[in-house]
């Protein structure tokens, strides 16, 4: 019982620790991972507390929330357009990865080739939590955020499965290439059919029932499940959860009702802000700031050579699949953080080892903290330098003009109560406030001429306001439930109206919320866009600008059965070659393989077949209303 206590009060207080460090560093505009390296290690350096972390407290406590909630939200189609590259840098780049670590270790520091190596591979796997969370925060690509996302849920099990093969080779003192290879395949390809097969069973349970807390509560246990029956046997554990999230996320959120969706997601938003938390802190508590000083050298060293094998690993393979840009290029390069598996496997090794063990995890920890505090540390810096993450001119003059608006409105209600209150005389009051009422509609009235030229800007706007406005009304909901007003029926049922409302999947369109001025150029044509569902993001940005009215319709069809969205814009006078262009630019072609039966190939062959892009009817208009 006194450990069990010790354990809840050693959780909550890092709990606590996180919670005040994450008020500290969005105070401080900082990555929040990053504070929390940098709290471990203040804590390490002042407090003689030691905390007991061993390397399946992290693999198998922390680390299946991380990867199954990156995988739950990873989108199929987005990580199927990238599939070949980040395979490539997940399997291959963590092959060439622990070799050039291995040997550079090995050359400079005199280490055995065989220990060398272990220690290449439990320090290939990249960790992007920090990065990933900054380019959200800063609005870096998606694709970039789904590359260096996806390259890190899989090399985690390979890194991880790679590690255990060189291990064991170590301590036998027995290896061969074609049986590594063999191994390699059989707990990898094993962890992702365990994951698949129980993604799936755990997809068709979901679907047949209707209550959110059974359905996440199941979530959780195939998160773990996959983990624990996968390492019983003995194939990777790791690679099963992602599978097992993919899966899940693909096919078990098609029948989930709105209101389980949002559950869910904000159940794993949690989880993994719990288990970053903790991961993250217990990295800064881990690392010996004296045994790192008395290794300096081996730690340099250890941090060169990863820097050149990630160089080799980004830049020699960037070019399988569709074209990586070479700006982006340096971004993976860079954003190839280490963290909680290193961390994990370092912590894992066999006392059997002797002093290469504390020399092993003496550079492992160099390298995650130079990794999380330097590369970490100048992202931003080098995402501005790319110019990755442009700032809308427009928009940031729309926060000025806003904020001087809501600011001079303030002011004036202020003195107006000071003069109700007695706090200021009449005289003063008729002086002042004719001024303030004709600052503040001045104000206004620039805030409204920069919406009206600008409709993105103001399909943003509209778009927060409609978000805030279900907010409000899913919380009356819940009072008049907690008054007694409502019963739980009937409140479940307004309550799912309402969540169906905000987890709308189609992002805001002119169109939908706007209303035209009779000054703008009439509507003339009716223009019909069927376009690929992950087009939509694209095709919602570039009509946006354009300003004309929009109404989506999902839907699905054709041979590929390809969900797809049917948009019906009205398109002014004058604007038919920009709207066609438009969609050409943000609608692009693809090759997607389908089988095609024969009689060579009875069960079906792969056949290329180009689909996508955007299919658009046009017709004339001789009224358009508006309702």
């Amino acid at each position: 019982m006194p450990d069990i206590i010790l354990t809840v009060e050693i959780a909550i207080s890092l709990l606590t620790i996180a919670v005040l460090v994450g008020i500290l560093t969005r105070r401080l505009r900082m990555p929040y991972t990053l504070g929390l390296v940098i709290i471990g290690l203040a804590l390490a350096l002042f407090t003689r507390e030691d905390i007991p972390v061993t390397g399946e407290l992290i693999l198998a406590v922390l680390v299946p929330p991380l990867v199954f909630e990156a995988a739950f939200h990873l989108r199929w189609e987005d990580l199927r357009r990238d599939l070949a590259p980040i395979l490539t840098l997940a399997v291959v780049g963590v092959v060439i990865a622990t070799v050039i670590v291995g040997y550079v270790v090995h050359w400079a520091l005199g280490m055995p080739l065989e220990l060398a190596l272990v220690f290449g591979a439990l320090i290939s796997p990249t960790d992007p939590v920090a990065a990933v969370a900054l380019f959200r925060s800063l609005g870096a690509p998606k694709r970039l955020r789904v590359l260096l996302e996806g390259e890190s849920l899989f090399n985690d099990g390979t890194g991880i499965v790679a590690f255990k093969l060189l291990l064991m080779a170590a301590l036998t003192g027995h290896y061969s290439l074609m049986q590594g290879a063999v191994d390699f395949t059989r707990v990898a390809g094993g962890g992702l059919l365990v994951g698949a097969v129980l993604g799936l069973l755990a997809s068709v349970i979901i679907q047949g029932l209707d209550d959110y807390l059974l359905e996440t509560a199941l979530t959780a246990v195939l998160a773990y499940g996959a983990f624990l029956l996968a390492e019983q046997f003995h194939v990777s554990g790791v690679l099963s959860v992602v599978a097992a999230g993919l899966v899940a996320g693909g096919f078990g959120t098609r029948k989930m009702s709105p209101t389980t969706r949002i559950v869910v997601a904000n159940f794993w938003e949690f989880a993994a802000f719990l288990a970053n938390s903790f991961i993250f802190l217990l990295i800064g508590l881990q690392l010996r700031p004296h045994a790192l000083l008395d290794n300096w050298y081996s730690v340099i060293w250890a941090v060169a050579a990863v820097l050149v094998a990630r160089f080799v690993e980004v830049y020699g393979l960037s070019w399988v699949g569709e074209k990586i840009p070479f700006r982006w290029q340096h971004v993976l390069y860079w954003g190839g953080m280490r963290g909680a598996v290193s961390l994990a496997l370092a912590l894992g090794l066999p006392a059997t080892l002797g002093a290469a063990r504390e020399q092993i995890q003496v550079m492992a920890f160099g390298v995650v903290l130079f990794t999380l505090l330097v590369e970490g540390g100048s992202m931003p810096l080098v995402l501005k330098w790319l110019n990755l993450t442009p700032r809308d001119e427009y928009k940031d003059e729309y926060e000025r003009r806003h904020a001087r608006a809501v600011a001079a409105r303030a002011g004036y209600q202020h003195l107006e109560r000071a003069f109700k209150e007695g706090l200021i005389s009449a005289y003063t009051w008729k002086v002042l406030q004719p001024i303030l009422e004709h600052r503040s509609r001045q104000l206004q009235r620039s805030v409204t001429e920069l919406l009206s030229a600008h409709p993105a800007l103001q399909m943003e706007e509209l778009h927060k306001a409609r978000l805030e406005s279900l907010r409000a009304q899913r919380a009356a909901l819940r009072e008049l439930l907690s008054a007694g007003v409502l019963s739980e029926e009937v409140y479940s049922e307004l309550a799912a109206e309402v969540d169906a409302a905000l987890s709308d999947r189609l992002p805001p369109w002119p169109g939908m919320l706007l209303r035209r001025s009779p000054d703008e150029p009439p509507i003339t044509h009716l223009t019909i866009a069927i376009v690929q569902e992950r087009d939509l993001e694209e095709a919602a940005d570039a009509l946006g600008k354009l300003g004309v009215p929009v109404v989506p319709i999902v839907s699905s069809g054709g041979f590929l059965r390809k969900s797809n969205v049917t948009l019906l814009i009205g398109v002014p006078e004058g604007q038919i070659e920009n709207v066609v262009a438009a969609l050409r630019a943000s609608c692009r072609r693809r090759v997607e393989f389908v089988a095609s039966a024969g009689r060579i190939f009875p069960l079906g062959r792969p056949k290329p077949v180009p689909v996508g892009g955007a299919t658009i009817f046009l017709f004339e208009v001789e009224n358009y209303v508006e309702f």
